[in-house]
C-alpha cells in the first residue's frame, strides 16, 4: 500500500503507529492491559470463524487492551440489512465500554445496501465526543492548504453519519442505534 498510495499511508511513518496484521483475537488476548490509545478493527463478515468478532468476549478483550479514554473503531454492518446484529453489538458494547458508544455509517456504493457501519466506543476515562470533530477540517484548511481538495467530507457530513433512520430503531428499547 505504501508504494501504491504513498500519500494515504503517511501515518505508518509515525513512530507511535504499530500495524498488526493477523488474528486479532489471539493478539489482543496476549497484549498488556491498557496498552493502546486506539484500536481499529476492519474485520470480515461475522460468519464462521469470524462470528466471535461480534460476541461479548471479543469486546471485553478490546476494552481491556485500551487505556482509560481509549477509543475503538469497529467495522459493523449496514443498518438497512443487519439492524438486529448491530443492535446486539451496541447492547454488548454499552455493557462493556463505560465511556461513549455510538453507531455511525458512511455511503459505500460497492457494499450491499450502499452503506457500511462503524461502532465507535471509548473506555471510561477522559470523555470522548465522537459526534463533534476535535479538529474540524474547515479550521485546518484555514491554517494549511490541503494537498488535495476534499469533495465529500466536512463537519456537517461527520455529524450526519450519526443520524439514524427511525425504522432502524423500531423494537429496540436498550439497543437503539442512536440515543436522542
Amino acid at each position: 500500500m505504501q508504494e501504491i498510495f504513498p500519500t494515504l499511508s503517511v501515518g505508518f511513518e509515525d513512530r507511535r503507529v504499530q500495524l498488526h496484521i493477523g488474528d486479532a483475537v489471539d493478539f489482543l488476548r496476549k497484549s498488556h492491559e491498557g496498552l493502546y490509545d486506539a484500536i481499529i478493527v476492519d474485520s470480515s463478515d461475522p460468519i464462521g470463524p469470524a462470528q466471535e468478532l461480534v460476541e461479548k468476549p471479543f469486546f471485553q478483550t478490546l476494552a481491556r487492551a485500551l487505556r482509560p479514554g481509549g477509543v475503538l473503531c469497529n467495522q459493523t454492518e449496514g443498518m438497512w440489512l443487519h439492524t438486529h446484529l448491530i443492535q446486539d453489538m451496541l447492547s454488548i458494547c454499552r455493557d462493556v465500554f463505560k465511556g461513549s458508544v455510538h453507531y455511525a455509517w458512511a455511503s459505500v456504493p460497492t457494499y450491499p445496501s450502499g452503506v457500511i457501519g462503524f461502532l465507535l466506543c471509548s473506555t471510561d476515562g477522559p470523555p470522548v465526543d465522537f459526534l463533534n470533530p476535535v479538529n474540524p477540517i474547515e479550521k485546518q484548511e484555514e491554517v494549511e492548504k490541503p494537498e488535495r481538495e476534499l469533495k465529500f467530507y466536512n463537519s456537517e457530513m461527520h455529524k450526519a453519519a450519526f443520524c439514524i433512520a427511525i425504522v432502524c430503531n423500531e423494537g429496540a428499547e436498550h439497543s437503539k442505534l442512536s440515543r436522542r
